[in-house]
């Protein structure tokens, strides 16, 4: 299942409308979240999940040998993999595995000696014990992933924490569509800025406040519309680093905004993801109390 940035697969639609209602309707929508919380913590909590991230590695043109032994470029971690797994080479923007005689390494279920790893998360990915391993890109960086089913994170893991379900924080704000797409400079934990396209802004009000906040798209095809958002709980309650929501394409020109599912980058989970940052323009001067809270010490 592709991940992107968000952990939560499944986004269930709100069944009723919030403001206003009565006891029944207010507890079917408390419900809604609640479960939808629980589906955040199962997808984290996956085989594939950001808690099984426990590597990355940028690459240099050239070699660059893998397995446990210290002399490696790559060093994995020890018992999960032979000494020496083998080698991957970054020639001309592409990289190739090439296993070690004898060692144990699959791919999609099949023993593979050399493989083309195309980057991306459907692109071919090598398995060996508990190890996954696969090619990213983020700008001029290319690197390997690793995944592992057993990395002391997983078994760490607690459960998430959460402020209160409170369904006045399920806003409906106004969208304006921009003339033409415009690019939003978005700044990662790399130090790096990434070039997203917002297809427009979200205007709404929260008590007496009138703000905006500038969505971007994940891909040309992205069915929802992803805002990363800091807000003046970050660094106290909440990550200081910002939280994601994903929202509804616009619909009658309107984007419902459910701040009760604001919730933690990966970067709270492992050290080896590549979290983009709210962008100035989506850091908003008031608390949102509501979504997800910190994890361990971040």
């Amino acid at each position: 299942m592709t991940r992107r940035w968000r952990r939560g697969a499944v986004v269930a639609a709100v069944v009723v409308a919030v403001a206003g209602v009565g006891l029944g309707a207010r507890q079917g929508y408390e419900a809604e979240i609640r479960q939808w919380r629980t589906e955040q913590e199962a997808e984290l909590k996956a085989d594939d999940g950001w808690l099984t991230v426990a590597g990355l590695f940028w690459l240099e043109p050239g070699l660059a040998h893998a397995g446990t032994d210290p002399s490696n470029e790559i060093v994995l971690p020890e018992g999960a993999a032979p000494a020496r797994l083998g080698w991957f080479e970054l020639r001309d923007g592409r990289v190739v595995f090439q296993a070690e005689p004898g060692t144990d390494v699959t791919s999609n279920g099949r023993p593979v000696d050399r493989l083309d790893l195309t980057p991306g998360p459907r692109g071919p990915a090598i398995d060996t014990g508990s190890l996954t391993m696969f090619v990213i890109r983020r700008g001029e960086r290319t690197g390997i992933r690793m995944r592992d089913r057993e990395s002391a994170a997983r078994r760490a893991f607690t459960t998430l924490s959460w402020y209160p379900v409170d369904p006045a924080w399920r806003v409906t704000g106004r969208f304006t569509a921009h003339a033409e797409p415009r690019i939003v400079n978005v700044p990662n934990v790399l130090g790096d800025t990434v070039e997203m396209e917002s297809p427009g802004f979200v205007e709404f009000t929260l008590g007496d406040r009138s703000l905006r906040l500038e969505p971007v798209l994940e891909a040309p095809d992205a069915t929802e519309l992803f805002f990363i958002i800091g807000d003046e709980t970050n660094g106290g309650e909440t990550y200081g680093g910002g939280r994601f929501l994903y929202t509804d394409l616009p619909r009658d020109g309107a984007v419902v905004l459910d701040f009760n599912k604001l919730h933690n980058p990966p970067c709270v989970f492992t050290a080896f993801a590549t979290c983009p940052l709210p962008p100035p323009e989506n850091k908003l001067p008031v608390r949102i109390e509501a979504g997800e809270l910190m994890y361990g010490k971040h």
